[in-house]
């Protein structure tokens, strides 16, 4: 993982259509709501096992798992506890389980005390440290992935590693021109909020905590959702959510941008772009800011977030040039206006041998449903941008899922037939509550004809994912796309549920199943291998779901492709692909590659982040990187921070990327090998002949 534990919100943003009707549901029930309390805890606990895919019956390896992931819910950063500390707490917590059963909650309220004792035992010496002795020296170096650094053995070393990350904490103050003595006020007052904070926790967020913990222990999917987290989840899903549109996430204490989501007010303003640090936060036009460094990410979200019209003020951080600039930018809450994330298509001419070929590019960046769009979804708007790409005779269709996380299951499945017509698309097994078995259930396209019969190219990243990769899977298991970027895909594979608890408990999300495409495969962990490996930008080893705590295994089933998806005759016929095509059009590739300027430059932009994930940090670098940061990083965030830009500066951005123009090309050649070679069934490339199975 990275060198900090990312939570990203999408503020304004819909999330998808499972729960909807649950939601409708539950908004009628006038039951008597009930907290969360001792009692509560292991009937919840035991709600997990009537569905979970894989577990069925707690074990005692979920048990030391949850204990190690509360342990890691309290002190994520490694700051506070000793090696010994938590070794205390796994024995203070090894027995929970029974003792849930008697309605016994002293050992989760014991290792809180604890918790709680060390981070008032930091605040009382970072005021020593901090005093009027306190020296700041630029040379002081730390490794800040907490992961990497493991947990202090002794409380010398912790209270050593303490004086470093007060040394880090206090340049993080300085770059912004911060003077030093206000430095360390800032840095003192937010050890003492943290303290504040942690004392002032309730016994309903501590349960909360500890139940959403044993949940992560399951798989990282599954998790509790409490009175206020299920109320988030709540507006999310009728789609009323509104604020700024900006995406951010918890780095060192500050809140950073990560992206703007295009139609946000955010992003519309043009006053702000990604890597800004929002450091206060007012309301309407004159509200008193409110300092939310070292905040509680969730705090922050729900300060920026509110209803549509109303105001927000937020006082910025900029390195520019060799300055730190503080400003204030004023936005109006609006509802986001998603129009950039609909489906588009391109047309790219490319001259291979004496051949000129026309390609078209359509970029996806979600599988948007019906009910989100305005009777619009992506499978319609895909297939009206086919048949257009068909009425101009285009060689070759690229299908860029690059930045697509997923969404509607449905219209991925509906996408995937416009390629292949009708046929098998994806299994999703389940465990049924009577007996416990394992079932399938078969998602199938129906479609009555075939979009676009010609080559097809399907662009990847590591972020890829959930639908993304069914599409992605599926076509390269009926041998119909050359899939390419990314050496493979995200890795999330599985389907959760969220099932309602009576009225004031909150919610659980349960991983119920897992996707299998065609040719058996699940998509899970591993993702969809890529055929010809691109470098991308999302190519960093800590992106995917590998990288995550407790990911469920892959599996494999029988094969279960459809003879009726392959066309052999008629206007709607396609060609299977062979493994010599894919090989050619892979070294073509990587010769390409080789020469090109911009994948150079790229591949040195990806080993610089590897760099700065893995070293240590020196604290002076920070106050160097106040002069030089605009400047040297300018080339990094262009490529991607588009806000401010017209709708059509940002195209122009887009298409320029390396993977981008390297897909179109690979399309091109695609045309020429597809026109040079007759294809036949039963390739070997398939695995298995092309008839229906059952796992």
């Amino acid at each position: 993982m990275t060198s900090y534990r990312k939570v990203l919100l999408a503020l304004g943003v819909a999330f998808g259509l499972v729960g909807s009707v649950a939601i409708a549901q539950l908004m009628t029930r006038t039951e008597v709501r009930r907290e969360l309390n001792c009692a509560t805890l292991k009937p919840i606990q035991n709600k997990y096992y009537e569905k979970h895919i894989v577990h069925s019956a707690e074990s005692a390896e979920i048990r030391k798992r949850a204990v190690q992931q509360f342990i890691k819910r309290l002190d994520p950063a490694h700051l506070y506890l000793t090696e010994k500390d938590a070794q205390d707490m796994e024995k203070l917590l090894g027995q929970i389980s029974e003792q849930l059963s008697r309605r016994n909650c002293e050992a989760i309220q014991k290792a809180h005390q604890l918790y709680s004792q060390r981070v008032a035992e930091r605040a009382k010496y970072a005021q020593t440290y901090l005093g009027k002795n306190f020296k700041f020296n630029p040379k002081t170096e730390i490794l800040l992935d907490a992961e990497r650094r493991g947990r202090a053995k002794t409380p010398a070393a912790a209270r050593a590693f303490h004086e470093k990350y007060m040394q880090y904490q206090v340049a993080t103050h300085l770059a912004t021109d911060t003077k030093l003595e206000e430095a360390k006020a800032q840095v003192i007052r937010n050890y003492e909020r943290i303290q504040r904070r942690v004392e002032s926790t309730s016994e309903v967020d501590l349960y909360s905590m500890f139940l959403d913990a044993y949940a992560r222990a399951l798989d990282p999917h599954s998790s509790y959702l409490s009175q206020s987290a299920l109320e988030d989840f709540e507006i999310q899903m009728r789609l009323s959510l509104e604020g700024i549109g900006a995406t951010l996430s918890s780095q060192d204490g500050f809140t950073v941008i990560e992206q703007l989501i295009p139609g946000g007010a955010a992003f519309e303003s043009g006053s702000l772009r990604r890597k800004d640090k929002i450091v206060a936060v007012g309301q309407g036009d004159d509200g008193e800011f409110v300092n939310v460094i070292e905040m509680d990410l969730r705090d922050v979200v729900r300060m920026i977030r509110g209803p549509k019209g109303s105001k927000v003020r937020l006082m910025v951080l900029r390195k520019t040039g060799e300055t730190t600039e503080r400003f204030p930018v004023t936005l109006t809450r609006a509802q986001i206006k998603l129009e950039d994330d609909a489906a588009a298509i391109s047309y790219h001419e490319r001259q291979v041998g004496d051949q000129k070929l026309n390609v078209a590019l359509i970029s996806l960046p979600s599988f948007y449903a019906d009910n989100r769009r305005n009777g619009r979804s992506s499978a319609k708007d895909v297939e009206r941008l086919l048949a257009e790409a068909r009425k101009k005779n285009v060689d070759a269709v690229v299908l860029d899922l690059s930045n697509n996380g997923g969404g509607s299951l449905r219209d991925a499945v509906d996408i995937s037939g416009l390629f292949i017509s009708r046929g098998n698309v994806v299994k999703q097994s389940m465990r049924t509550t009577s007996d416990g078995a394992i079932h399938y259930e078969v998602l199938r396209s129906n479609s009555e004809r075939v979009a676009y019969p010609g080559p097809l190219v399907i662009l990847n990243s590591r972020v890829s994912a959930s639908a993304s990769e069914i599409v992605s899977g599926t076509l390269q298991d009926y041998g119909r796309a050359v899939v390419v970027g990314s050496d493979h895909t995200f890795g999330k594979g599985s389907v959760q549920s969220v099932e309602y608890l009576p009225a004031g408990l909150g919610a659980v999300k349960t991983t119920v199943g897992m996707f299998f495409t065609p040719g058996g495969n699940s998509t899970q962990h591993q993702g969809v291998v890529s055929d010809i490996a691109l470098a991308g930008l999302y190519a960093g080893e800590d992106i995917g779901e590998k990288t995550l705590d407790y990911s469920l295994p892959p599996q494999k089933i029988r094969p279960f492709l459809s003879p009726e998806a392959y066309v052999r005759e008629g206007a709607d016929a396609w060609s299977v692909l062979d493994k010599s095509i894919i090989q050619r059009l892979a070294e073509s590739s990587k010769d390409r590659v080789a020469k090109s300027e911009e994948f150079k430059k790229l591949k040195e932009r990806l080993a610089k982040n590897e760099g700065r994930r893995t070293r240590q940090v020196v604290v002076g670098d920070l106050l160097a990187d106040r002069t030089k940061d605009k400047g040297s990083s300018a080339d990094e965030d262009d490529e991607e921070n588009l806000a401010g830009l017209s709708r059509e500066e940002r195209r122009k951005r887009y298409l320029e990327r390396a993977d981008v123009q390297e897909a179109v090309t690979i399309a091109a050649d695609l045309a020429v090998e597809v026109s040079r070679v007759k294809i036949t069934l039963g390739d070997k490339r398939q695995g298995a002949s092309p008839k229906e199975t059952t796992p």
